[in-house]
């Protein structure tokens, strides 16, 4: 039995998430599954690194699955493009050893944030990145995202459901650049929980405006108390951007 690891592009606009779901098929898993049991001529699970939400893109997902038929990544690669829909792309297909594991052998994510920063609407990038037409302080938003470094309980800026995990996350580096009216936010850590790059996010657009503090984000993180977090960024401005193994 062959073991694939994908490469996987998307744009998230039109779906509920990664996550295959029981009542709904129009996730990224659920589509890339059906075309590939279609290929083996049996029903393939494939593993992503990680669930990314409901209007979330991706620059490269990784997943792998395990199939039966002895088909070449050539093969794998041609078939599920030409099958998926036009907004999932497979942009590298690779074989890997058996005990490749997508989500547990990853090591770090990145995240790239999109916020296009001027009073005008951005015809082209308006399903791809957030709009706030209010001047953001560039460099109070720097000085905010210090605090976030390093291992923190984030379970103030998560919404997942399970408190039987830990929601203790380390975040190596937050780095902020204008780029031709956007501003660009890139996380890297070595995971992140549930909505939790969104309220980060949300945090610092907050600040950004001078609607919040940047000395109150310890206590919230210590809190742990999701009500104290405020505004959560549009699912539309983020990516995930790379998943280190």
């Amino acid at each position: 039995m062959n073991n694939y690891k994908l490469t996987i592009q998307y744009d998230g606009g039109r779906y509920k998430g990664w996550q295959r779901l029981g009542n709904s098929d129009n996730t990224i898993q659920g589509k890339i599954e059906n075309v590939l049991t279609e290929l083996a001529g049996e029903k393939i699970e494939i593993i992503g690194s990680g669930r990314t939400d409901a209007g979330v893109h991706a620059l490269a997902q990784i997943a792998n699955f395990k199939m039966r038929k002895n088909a070449t990544e050539e093969e794998v690669m041609q078939y599920l493009n030409r099958y998926l829909p036009n907004d999932i792309s497979i942009v590298d297909v690779a074989l890997v050893p058996d005990r490749f594991h997508a989500r547990y052998n990853a090591k770090d994510k990145t995240y790239l944030y999109k916020i296009w920063n001027e009073q005008y609407t951005h015809p082209f990038m308006r399903k791809y990145s957030m709009h706030v037409e209010e001047q953001l302080d560039i460099e109070k938003m720097r000085q905010a995202s210090q605090y976030f470094l390093g291992k923190h309980d984030f379970t103030s800026y998560s919404n997942a459901k399970s408190k039987k995990k830990s929601m203790v996350r380390e975040i190596y580096s937050i780095d902020i650049k204008e780029n031709e009216g956007f501003i660009e936010i890139k996380l890297q850590g070595d995971g992140f929980l549930y909505n939790m790059v969104r309220k980060i996010v949300g945090t610092l657009i907050e600040v950004g405006l001078g609607e919040k503090d940047a000395a109150a984000i310890p206590s919230i993180l210590e809190s742990k108390e999701r009500i104290q977090t405020g505004r959560m960024a549009d699912a539309e401005g983020l990516y995930l951007e790379k998943v280190g193994f």
